[in-house]
């Protein structure tokens, strides 16, 4: 917090600082004995009626009364990673949009809008890397109208958390009724640390996603359209290792799988699943390790993945493989429709 030369706390903050990073001390309201004062860190998004509105690097909204402030000021954009690659949430951003293509997509202004079929969020949202050449409301009502015609819900892709993410659009989805339904966070970590984990030994990689490969994978019934999704992308392997019921007669079902896409310097990781009965037997890190090396050969150095913030099996396993957070993101869906896939 700001401290005066006379050793007083001071609101160093205005209506000015709109869309800045900023940390505020205000007098806390939350009830326990002892705790006179709260302190919130994020993106100041708005400032109006004498109420202040920050959203946190996890997409948490907070608003807190101008009268409540006791200090403030503008703070860096974002924290200095201590480790892994560095790069700008925009280039992840592009990067992760490519390793999950859709099938059909139309841009408004610096907008993507993205459709297949309803195949998860990912590939069924809007991408909004810039202005979309409209006012809001009106880029929001194109959305809107665009999913309509192909019988699914709108659905647009933020970020925050780091230099150059979405804080003040996510306040002002929040403001006209959007619902932030999921929250996930991309990592990124180096490459070679992760193929020298394991040598992988049993692991098969292939160009394609298979019967067998498909029978692990978790999300069952898998149309053509998500054939399409999972396939797509600049260089795509998928990893098997073999279950136990593989016999001359078929390959059965696969003991684990994985999914990497290959994209200049960035190796992405997904669809890492395991059989249950097999867990905390390294084969998640054979997995990866073996799609690692295969990703080193094809000229990669960095890696990103994307875990779920109430996965913490999957945390745990990234961060011992040297990965670590570099920024949340979320889908917020229009106003009054009801969930879809992720």
């Amino acid at each position: 917090m700001e401290i005066s030369a006379a050793g007083r706390l001071e609101v160093r903050i205005t209506a000015a600082d709109v869309g800045k990073r900023v940390s505020v001390r205000r007098l806390s309201d939350t009830g326990v004995a002892g705790e006179r004062f709260t302190d919130t860190v994020g993106v100041l998004t708005s400032w109006t009626d004498g109420v202040l509105l920050i959203t946190r690097k996890s997409g948490e909204s907070v608003r807190v009364a101008e009268s409540d402030l006791v200090a403030g000021k503008v703070v860096p954009a974002a924290p200095a990673r201590r480790r892994g690659p560095a790069a700008s949430y925009e280039e992840l951003a592009r990067v992760a949009a490519r390793a999950w293509p859709p099938v059909e997509s139309e841009r408004l202004g610096a907008w993507e809008l993205r459709a297949a079929g309803g195949f998860t969020r990912r590939a069924n949202s809007v991408l909004p890397l810039g202005d979309p050449g409209v006012p809001l409301d009106e880029a929001l009502t194109a959305v809107r109208r665009w999913y309509a015609e192909r019988g699914l819900p709108a659905y647009v892709q933020t970020a925050t958390g780091a230099a150059g993410t979405q804080e003040p659009l996510c306040a002002e989805l929040e403001r006209r009724g959007w619902v932030r339904e999921v929250t996930a966070e991309v990592w990124t970590g180096g490459l070679a640390p992760v193929a020298d984990l394991s040598e992988g030994a049993g692991v098969v990689l292939s160009r394609q996603a298979d019967e067998a490969w498909l029978a692990r994978y978790q999300r069952k019934g898998v149309s053509d359209v998500a054939l399409r999704v999972l396939g797509g992308g600049p260089s795509v392997w998928f990893a098997t290792v073999p279950g136990a019921d593989a016999d001359a007669d078929g390959p059965g079902v696969p003991a684990a799988i994985g999914r990497c896409v290959v994209d200049g310097r960035w190796a992405s990781f997904a669809a890492v699943e395991v059989d249950p009965a097999r867990r905390r037997r390294g084969l998640a890190t054979a997995v990866m390790a073996a799609l690692a090396r295969r990703a080193l050969d094809e000229g990669a150095s960095a890696a990103w993945l994307q875990v779920e913030t109430d996965n913490a099996g999957a945390r745990a396993l990234y961060a011992g493989m040297g990965f670590a957070a570099h920024h949340a993101y979320h889908h917020y869906r229009e106003p009054g429709d009801t969930a879809t896939d992720q």
